[in-house]
């Protein structure tokens, strides 16, 4: 599928998905908006990517929403389907990049702004430069926070500092995010999309069912009590056993003292 406002890589099983309006701080157009929901689903459909990161081309991230351009035509008719759809684009790029169901890796490389923000926290890990910084915004907008906000980032950094960040909309520079847990890791800037890729291939070195109900099973977590908890871990690991040959493989590799090579089946 071809795309404008984004780049899509893909080498040794990982996606590199570079969202590119450099000259806009990749800010959601449009066109960007629906571009990041068919790569989403792309790359959740194609079993030759185990790892997926998502950066920005020039100097940020993603700004947020592009408030620059013209507002956009209105039909004057809506199908049924749009008029009664309770997501907004907002909502659908928060799920779009949950529902990949692969491991996601945030390579934040400038500013990360609103809803650029929220994609960035949708992701399972981040790793930032030098460079990275993060600024809720919404409230400065008379809004309050969407894109998946409200719920990825009190999970990731705690309620109080969520709304530290929220309500007073202060930027986040890359020291703070990394010891506040929303960066995982702080690399020099020159080196990190090397680093990303060098995590995202170690991930995609593993058992590629075993990474997917790795992250389902930590994901439903978030809602379970203990008992409910032990269950959803007991059914991920019965699914991870459909892999029969992965399976074999990691006995027979170190049986044999060799590197494994798992196919995922």
């Amino acid at each position: 599928m071809p795309f404008t406002c984004l780049r899509l890589d893909i080498a040794d099983e990982v996606a590199t998905v570079t969202l590119d309006r450099p000259e806009k701080l990749n800010a959601l157009n449009r066109a960007l908006q629906q571009e990041i929901l068919d790569v989403c689903h792309q790359l959740k459909h194609d079993d030759g990517v185990r790892a997926v990161i998502i950066t920005g081309a020039g100097r940020g991230f993603c700004s947020g929403a592009d408030l620059s351009g013209p507002l956009p035509e209105q039909p004057d008719r809506l199908p049924w389907q749009q008029l009664t759809d309770e997501d907004s684009w907002v909502g659908r790029q928060a799920r779009a990049v949950a529902a990949i169901d692969k491991p996601t890796i945030a390579a934040v490389n400038g500013i990360a702004a609103g809803a650029g923000f929220s994609l960035a926290l949708a992701c399972d890990i981040r790793i930032g430069s030098e460079h990275a910084r993060f600024k809720s915004v919404f409230i400065e907008r008379n809004l309050s926070p969407d894109s998946g906000m409200s719920y990825f980032l009190p999970r990731i950094v705690g309620q109080g500092n969520a709304l530290d960040i929220i309500l007073t909309s202060r930027a986040v520079e890359a020291e703070e995010a990394l010891r506040i847990g929303l960066l995982q890791r702080l690399v020099p800037h020159e080196r990190l999309l090397e680093e990303a890729q060098a995590i995202a291939r170690q991930i995609a070195a593993h058992p590629p069912i075993a990474a997917i109900m790795s992250r389902r099973v930590v994901q439903r977590s978030w809602e379970n009590g203990l008992d409910a908890q032990l269950r959803e871990e007991i059914h991920a690991i019965a699914i991870c056993r459909r892999a029969v040959n992965d399976a074999r493989e990691q006995r027979q590799a170190f049986l044999e003292k060799r590197p494994p090579r798992f196919t995922g089946s």
